[in-house]
């Protein structure tokens, strides 16, 4: 089960916790949407407990549009790292 906390403070951060499902993926796409462009965003993964490999390449997406990473655990950026490389 994904929780996501929004909160803003010149930038919209989302606090994720648990685990992002594939189901979660959409959610999180359509709440990224619905923010005002040109604004900071961060996701803090510091809560994440799992993901698969759909939510990796979706954090991977989300870093190249500008997205940052907050407290991303290591073994989440070595596979994001590791799928960059592939590409």
């Amino acid at each position: 089960m994904l929780k996501i906390q929004r909160s803003s403070n010149g930038q919209v951060t989302y606090m994720l916790s648990g685990q992002i499902e594939d189901e979660d993926i959409a959610e999180l796409e359509a709440l990224i949407r619905s923010e005002a462009r040109g604004r900071g965003m961060v996701l803090d993964l510091k809560n994440l407990t799992l993901v698969g490999h759909d939510a990796v390449a979706f954090l991977d997406r989300c870093e190249t549009k500008g997205i940052t990473l907050k407290n991303c655990p290591a073994y989440i950026r070595e596979w994001i790292n590791g799928q960059r490389g592939e590409s």
